[in-house]
């Protein structure tokens, strides 16, 4: 068991919370990391309305990721309780809303450079003995926008995570933790539906079916 347990920041909607639910019914337990209890509830009661036999479990961790304090703290009780991690999947994210570059509010400039480049570069070297200890894997999620009108905010602060996650790839490449990076399929998401609110969401990939075949790609 000490080698199934997973660690998602950003686990309370989406793609995050998906690929949290698919990993505790496939036996993992899994610690899920995000702001909102509510959408954290949510993913705990789906589990266990599942009700699979070999299921595994979840501890749910409602913190801000941008904590540097608390996910020290939630790394130390990783390393003392189980002794690492097996898989680290990295969906935390903050959609600023569309907004041409001149007039790019600076509060969600902000929140955008905390949660997606800065939280990215220290949770790494905090993450990093943890998966060096169990062989893991961290699972990065690209969605490339920078330089896309209108995409400022997102697009710049997405692709620094992503420049972040490249480096700690290549360095990596030989002795490990593994480092994955997977665009995923168009996805009906609430940060899908901030940008683009008007689009048939009928035609777009299924949430829980996207998140099974990333787990089976790893």
């Amino acid at each position: 068991m000490t080698d199934k347990i997973a660690l998602v920041t950003g686990a309370s909607r989406g793609l995050g919370s998906a690929l949290a639910e698919q990993l505790a019914l496939r036996g993992w337990h899994v610690v899920a990391v995000a702001r909102t209890v509510g959408g954290l509830e949510e993913l705990d009661d789906r589990v266990k309305r599942a009700g699979l036999p070999g299921a595994g479990s979840l501890t749910l961790a409602p913190m801000d990721v941008t904590n540097d304090d608390a996910m020290r703290h939630l790394c130390r009780s990783l390393h003392d309780r189980w002794g690492g991690v097996g898989l680290w999947v990295h969906a935390a994210i903050h959609a600023a809303p569309l907004a041409p570059a001149g007039h790019i509010d600076q509060k969600d400039w902000e929140k955008s450079l905390a949660t997606n480049a800065r939280a990215t570069g220290m949770l790494i070297p905090m993450v990093e003995p943890l998966l060096k200890a169990h062989q893991g894997t961290a699972l990065f999620l690209d969605d490339p926008r920078a330089g896309q009108p209108f995409f400022g905010s997102y697009g710049a602060t997405k692709a620094t995570q992503m420049a972040l996650a490249r480096s700690w790839q290549a360095e990596t490449a030989k002795h490990g933790p593994r480092v994955v990076i997977t665009a995923p399929q168009t996805l009906p998401t609430a940060t899908r539906a901030r940008f683009f609110p008007g689009e048939d969401r009928t035609k777009l990939a299924d949430v829980q079916a996207e998140a099974a075949r990333i787990l089976d790609s790893l």
